[in-house]
């Protein structure tokens, strides 16, 4: 009978579960469990004991199940009937699933019956070694990632169909807009599928959805497809015409805060403001009324430009001075009858009030200045009148 002295696992790192092809153990055996590993006893397929990671010796007081069965001779020398099992307890990543056919389902949004594929990876753990051995390994020296992925199809399959059916009507997910949704779906799914894999003892750590097979070249789904890309386009081109009109508003208010930017440049050069140039636009206009005969408008424009004069100073004056300078000639100075005094009409020969002729107006013999008045002296020299002829 072979003593084994050495127990440890020697398969690869995709391996699920190893059997150690050694059966019969001396009580003094070494026992090497990795730290990704658990060891578990069997005897006459009962699971005894289960070892974390670490060097164990096989005695009866690590083994304190063993005992129970097992009635050990004194001093150790006689070996004893068990199977170890070595359970790798790292995560297997990047294990492929897809769907072996159509999934049928009515699209949430439109109502109408689909049928689509979907495939992507998942991530699996052996979460309990003991579940996992008396569930699925039964007397199998060794469980690897593909035999266990082998052994989940069928199940896989059939819950992934219905789960995925489920999953798009509780969600509400448009088939045409799922590509944006993947991650949701794809923990909606783990979530659904997560008790199924640990009622085996096993972890589905990571599940996700990388493709949705979508039934191209299907009239009907063609049909909603155009409905659905003919629907979004309107709303599209509604969207961009109104924002168009915003643009061309903002373009508009930009031009006329320009406008008025230039205007107030303008003015500030030139040295006016808006109520003088407005004055100005008021005398413009006086003064075509006036220009047409109708001396009524001319004397309201006369009116409103003396009201206009007192708020803006001399610049709006002097602008309508120019306007109607031409129209309304200057008085001349008033004469007066040498005889009586009275003021006379301009350009009369005889005194209204005394029938005196008018003479030449007499000027100062001294100075020359003109009297348009009687008196006995020059207003500006001083010297007689009488001195005057």
């Amino acid at each position: 009978m072979a003593i084994t002295e050495v127990i440890k696992y020697e398969g690869d790192n995709s391996t699920f579960v190893w059997k150690h092809p050694a059966e019969d153990f001396n009580t003094h055996s070494q026992l090497i469990v990795h730290e990704t590993q658990e060891a578990v006893f069997f005897l006459n397929g009962q699971p005894l004991d289960l070892f974390g990671s670490g060097r164990y010796t096989l005695e009866t007081q690590n083994l304190p199940l063993l005992r129970r069965v097992v009635n050990l001779p004194t001093g150790g020398e006689s070996a004893f009937h068990c199977e170890v099992y070595f359970v790798n307890k790292t995560e297997q990543m990047a294990i492929r699933w897809g769907t072996d056919s159509k999934v049928q389902y009515v699209e949430p949004a439109y109502g109408f019956p689909l049928s689509i594929g979907a495939s992507g990876e998942m991530s699996l753990r052996a979460a309990d070694s003991v579940k996992l051995l008396t569930k699925l390994v039964g007397t199998e020296r060794e469980l690897n990632r593909e035999t266990l992925v082998s052994y989940f199809r069928a199940f896989l399959m059939t819950k992934v169909k219905t789960y995925i059916a489920q999953t798009m009507k509780e969600l509400q997910v448009n088939i045409f807009e799922i590509d944006e949704h993947l991650l949701t779906f794809s923990a909606a799914l783990q979530e659904k599928l997560a008790p199924d894999f640990a009622d085996y003892g096993v972890a589905l750590e990571r599940f996700f959805v990388t493709t949705i097979v979508k039934p191209d070249g299907e009239p009907q789904y063609e049909k909603f497809k155009e409905l659905h890309f003919r629907r979004y386009a309107d709303i599209a081109e509604a969207k961009l015409r109104q924002q168009v009109e915003v643009i061309d508003q903002e373009t508009a208010r930009q031009r006329t805060i320009i406008a008025a930017q230039g205007i107030a440049q303008k003015r500030s050069i030139e040295g006016y403001t808006y109520q003088q140039e407005h004055s100005f636009d008021v005398a413009e206009k006086a003064a075509a009324n006036e220009g047409s005969g109708n001396f009524t408008s001319a004397g309201i424009g006369l009116g409103m430009m003396a009201g206009v004069g007192g708020a803006v100073g001399g610049v709006v004056g002097n602008a309508f001075d120019e306007a109607l300078g031409a129209a309304i000639p200057a008085p001349g100075p008033a004469r007066f009858c040498d005889n009586c005094g009275t003021p006379l009409s301009p350009g009369a020969a005889f005194c209204d009030n005394c029938g005196a002729a008018v003479s030449a107006q007499p000027r100062c013999r001294r100075c020359g200045f003109v009297f348009e008045r009687p008196g006995k002296f020059c207003p500006k020299c001083g010297a007689r009148r009488e001195e005057t002829p």
